[in-house]
């Protein structure tokens, strides 16, 4: 009769494997490591952009602090001029000064005024000594006339004006103003001893004025 409690048979022990715990455990050991380098990188490329950024923002406030800032508008720049040579000046030419002729009233010499027109090739010096008269005086008499132009007329001062009457010649006439007979033709552009009744003689002065 067999044993009422069967014999236990050799039963064969289970092998417990460490493989998963292991496997396990590197896996653990693979993911820190990976998260890690992870860390490291990112914390490199952080600090990195923190460094340009610090070097951007430092080169920044040297420029600003190398140039002081001032309320003053900056000079602007002049262009420089070219320096020509200096012309040298030709002395101008001094136009000859017109001279100053002082005025002569016809009262302080006296006698009759006339107006006498210029011919041509007459002067300032002739026209006075047709009249008897210094050519200064002509002159003062006619301040305002520079020069002797033909058809101009100029104020000349004589002794008288004559109306001849019956039996008035030259040297009649003459004699009446004390002046010579050539000085009476001359003062009336006479070339021969001759007069006509109602004509007006022009007596110059006796003495040159």
């Amino acid at each position: 009769m067999e044993d009422e409690f069967p014999k236990k048979r050799n039963v064969r022990p289970t092998e417990k494997s460490n493989l998963p715990i292991v496997t396990l455990f590197v896996l653990v050991l693979l993911v820190l490591a990976m998260l890690y380098v992870g860390y490291e990188y990112i914390s490199d490329s952080s600090s990195s952009s923190e460094e340009l950024t610090s070097v951007v923002v430092d080169s920044t406030l040297e420029e600003s602090a190398a140039e002081p800032v001032s309320d003053e508008p900056a000079p602007t720049e002049q262009p420089i001029e070219e320096t020509q040579p200096e012309k040298t000046q030709q002395p101008k030419a001094t136009e000859p000064k017109k001279e100053e002729r002082p005025a002569i009233s016809a009262s302080s010499i006296g006698g009759e005024q006339i107006t006498h027109t210029i011919q041509s090739g007459e002067t300032f010096s002739s026209i006075a000594s047709r009249y008897n008269l210094k050519t200064e005086t002509l002159q003062g008499l006619n301040a305002s006339v520079p020069e002797a132009k033909a058809g101009g007329r100029l104020k000349v001062q004589v002794k008288a004006v004559h109306t001849v009457g019956p039996g008035d010649v030259l040297r009649v006439v003459a004699s009446k103003y004390g002046v010579s007979k050539e000085a009476l033709m001359k003062a009336n552009g006479k070339s021969r001893d001759f007069s006509e009744r109602g004509e007006k003689l022009i007596i110059p002065f006796p003495d040159r004025k």
